[in-house]
């Protein structure tokens, strides 16, 4: 999510309208949720701390990785992941689909970029790989509507 454009907001964003919509779902979505996460503070300075308060910097992370990995323990029934050359560059959404697969809880893959170079940890986390969220929704849809 760090390194994705606007945190992924786009994709978000529209999967988050339709899952309301479409099948009656709430989602928790881990952009909107930092600004509840961090104070104003936080949130305007983590970034730049990284290179010069390394420690509100980590406490600032700390906090966030916090609230998603408790949003796995108590919140979602499934996971959404986009995976794409972005995420590579990252370790949360990797931790986040590990342990969404330790739990029992089902992890939905929409992939940008060859099944080939997906690592296959991730792929043995998931329970379904899709190659566009049309492909994805008509799964779901299939799977958890009515």
């Amino acid at each position: 999510m760090e390194n994705a454009p606007e945190l992924g907001r786009a994709w978000r964003d529209e999967m988050t309208a339709w899952l309301n919509n479409q099948l009656g779902h709430t989602v928790f979505n881990p952009v909107e949720i930092q600004n509840e996460t961090l104070t104003t503070e936080e949130f305007e300075n983590f970034r730049s701390w990284r290179f010069n308060q390394r420690a509100l910097f980590k406490l600032a992370v700390r906090k966030l990785i916090k609230r998603d990995l408790d949003a796995i323990d108590n919140e979602i029934d499934y996971v959404i992941c986009y995976w794409d050359e972005t995420v590579l560059k990252g370790g949360g959404t990797h931790g986040e689909v590990t342990l969404a697969h330790r739990m029992g809880i089902p992890v939905y893959l929409v992939m940008n970029m060859p099944f080939d170079d997906v690592s296959s940890w991730i792929l043995g986390c998931c329970e379904g790989e899709f190659d566009s969220f049309v492909d994805l929704k008509q799964f779901l849809v299939e799977e958890y509507s009515g």
